[in-house]
């Protein structure tokens, strides 16, 4: 399993492509060898490819707009290849959190569209939040509505380990669930500062990640993605750098 980046962590040292290629390099000086894009300046696929390169990164994921997926995913497939992407990422329910009227118009409306980029062998991917373990009033959870609706190979499922404890779920016990549909995850900590519950570094909450690491390798999961929303007014490089640190002292690299 490798380490990667997400970088709508490092969202506000993106708002430019200088900036962006700035990061790319940062985040390749860490030791970090694959990238999520997500929240960046818009870049051409020429451009992102040729950055990429110079770094010796890997994008493995983004998070790309709905509309532009619905619209013409074969476009969109395109865009990623020329960059060396093949998973294209939702990430989160169109229109914000996650309701039972939202999720039923997102099946209805990503239903055909999961298969044609399926077919045209790529890849799309939804990124959970706590929302999706809201019961619906027949009793079952979103977030089970949402993969029942899919083949397996349709939608693919960024699992947020933060998210899921958030939710009153276990990360383990859902990495199992989605074996085989769990190529890429997202990983940060959960702290309590006071009685205010925060995103951490990696190794310095309460998430067991010795233990979320051994169930998604069995998972089959093959990129683990740092990514740190909020880091309260420390440094976003810092914190990735010691999410890397802590990761890698447990085999991963």
């Amino acid at each position: 399993m490798k380490l990667g980046a997400q970088f709508y962590t490092l969202r506000d040292h993106c708002t430019t492509l200088e900036c962006l290629s700035e990061s790319l390099k940062k985040v390749a000086d860490i030791g970090y060898t694959t990238v999520q894009l997500s929240g960046v300046c818009q870049y051409e696929p020429e451009w992102m490819r040729d950055e990429l390169k110079k770094n010796g990164l890997e994008c493995v994921l983004t998070h790309w707009g709905a509309g532009d997926i619905l619209a013409d995913p074969v476009s969109v497939i395109e865009k990623h290849r020329i960059f060396g992407c093949n998973n294209i990422g939702l990430g989160s329910m169109p229109g914000g959190w996650a309701t039972e009227e939202m999720t039923h118009n997102f099946i209805r409306d990503f239903k055909e569209t999961a298969k044609i980029i399926s077919q045209n062998g790529a890849k799309l991917f939804f990124h959970n939040h706590h929302c999706e373990f809201i019961k619906c009033a027949d009793g079952e959870m979103i977030f089970d509505k949402i993969i029942n609706a899919f083949e397996p190979n349709e939608l693919n499922f960024t699992l947020d380990t933060y998210w899921v404890q958030m939710g009153g779920g276990n990360p383990c016990e859902w990495l199992e669930k989605l074996s085989g549909r769990v190529e890429c995850i997202h990983l940060k900590d959960l702290e309590m500062v006071g009685m205010e519950q925060r995103m951490a570094p990696i190794g310095q909450g309460s998430l067991n990640f010795p233990k979320i690491i051994e169930a998604a390798e069995k998972a089959g999961t093959k990129y683990a993605l740092v990514e740190q929303d909020n880091c309260y007014g420390r440094d976003p490089f810092d914190c990735l750098k010691q999410s890397y640190e802590y990761l890698k002292s447990l085999g991963l690299n």
